[in-house]
């Protein structure tokens, strides 16, 4: 009976003295960040550099740790399952909070918004004054297939004519030309269209048709690491570094004129 109680006291005093990732980090020097490439999130210059919103929060993050950043490319089906398998620290790709990610890993509190919006061709929606008058019959809705925002326009505009396109090239195009009244696709694309072409695309909504929220992604139990990053969106959210980079990144194209080659 003794020994089963020395066993079991073992076990848990060996559990508490596992070294937290926030350890590892701190001894290796080099923090290890998994991204995937979404703009304006994360994007790769031709000589290799990586650049984007994700990257200069990556570096902040390194240098208020006083370590050096290690970014390592995946694609997104395969991001958590190499944070599962300790090859990086943490996830910075934009990943938005779900349930179902939630059983796989621990989220940080919400350091973005983002979701699904629309913008609209304006000259074809000129006289409209509800969102209303965008789902009836002979009114056309572009959309990228497979994809949530297809999936949210059918729900929405279910009187109206859903058109789905391979990519976002096409349905773009699509409400550029005024083939379509509308595009439903993510807040980006359709801010980055409408900066693109003001006097062809407006943005009729303040607030998004579905609104998402993004979290960094550790290791399920990395509560010290994880505490970390809480503390560091709330000091950065305090002093406005992460809202100005948000800004720069997602509410203006400034930076796709200074670009790394």
């Amino acid at each position: 009976m003794m020994l089963r109680y020395f066993l079991l006291l073992l076990l848990l005093v060996s559990g508490g003295l596992r070294a937290d990732a926030l350890d590892a980090i701190r001894e290796r020097g080099e923090v290890r960040v998994g991204v995937a490439l979404f703009v304006p999130w994360t994007m790769k210059a031709e000589s290799g550099e990586f650049y984007g919103f994700e990257v200069d929060v990556a570096r902040k993050i390194a240098d208020d740790l006083g370590v050096r950043p290690q970014l390592k490319l995946y694609d997104w089906d395969n991001i958590i399952a190499a944070l599962e398998k300790g090859e990086i620290d943490m996830i910075a790709a934009g990943m938005a909070i779900t349930p179902a990610r939630a059983l796989r890993v621990n989220f940080s509190q919400p350091y973005s918004e983002s979701g699904v919006s629309l913008a609209t061709n304006t000259a074809r929606t000129r006289n409209f004054k509800k969102l209303d008058e965008l789902n009836a019959p002979g009114i056309v809705i572009s959309t990228v297939e497979e994809t949530i925002s297809a999936d949210l326009a059918r729900q929405l505009f279910d009187k109206a004519k859903v058109v789905t396109f391979k990519s976002s090239e096409q349905a773009e195009q699509a409400v550029l030309t005024g083939a379509a009244h509308a595009y439903v696709a993510s807040m980006v694309e359709t801010r980055f269209l409408a900066l693109q072409h003001p006097d062809k695309i407006d943005l009729p909504m303040q607030k998004p048709l579905l609104g998402s929220v993004s979290g960094f992604a550790v290791r399920r139990g990395e509560q010290q690491w994880l505490n970390f990053l809480n503390a560091w969106i709330a000091a950065r959210q305090a002093d406005k570094w992460l809202p100005t980079r948000h800004k720069y990144w997602f509410d203006s194209l400034d930076w796709s004129k200074a670009t790394p080659r």
